[in-house]
C-alpha cells in the first residue's frame, strides 16, 4: 500500500511541476495586455472644446464665487472647474497664485 500512494504523490508532483510554466506564462500575457491596454491613446477624445490652437490655455467655469454674508468664525468652501482648452499639454510648474478681494 506505501508504493501505491508514494506512485500518486509522485503523479501530483508531476503534474504540479507540468502546470507552473504554464500558469507562469499566461501571467506576463496577462500583464503585458494590461500594460498595453493602460498605455493606449488611440481614439483619446478630448474633455473639453478646443478654443486655442498651439498652446495650453486655462479656462475656468465661474469667474466669481458669491459666498453671501458670512459670520466671523464661520468655515464656507467654494469649488469650480479648471479646463485645458488648448491643443497642447497644460503643466503648472510653479505653485498658483490665488488673490482673495477682502470686502466685495
Amino acid at each position: 500500500m506505501n508504493g501505491k500512494k508514494s506512485k500518486r504523490s509522485q503523479r501530483k508532483k508531476n503534474r504540479a511541476r507540468k502546470i507552473w510554466p504554464f500558469l507562469i506564462a499566461l501571467g506576463g500575457i496577462a500583464l503585458i495586455g494590461l500594460a498595453l491596454w493602460a498605455t493606449r491613446r488611440g481614439d483619446a477624445t478630448p474633455v473639453a472644446a478646443i478654443e486655442v490652437q498651439g498652446a495650453p490655455s486655462l479656462k475656468v467655469d465661474q469667474e466669481k464665487v458669491d459666498l453671501g454674508d458670512i459670520r466671523l468664525g464661520e468655515t464656507v468652501s467654494a469649488s469650480f472647474t479648471l479646463t485645458n482648452v488648448g491643443d497642447k499639454p497644460l503643466r503648472l510648474t510653479d505653485q498658483p497664485y490665488i488673490e482673495v478681494a477682502a470686502g466685495c
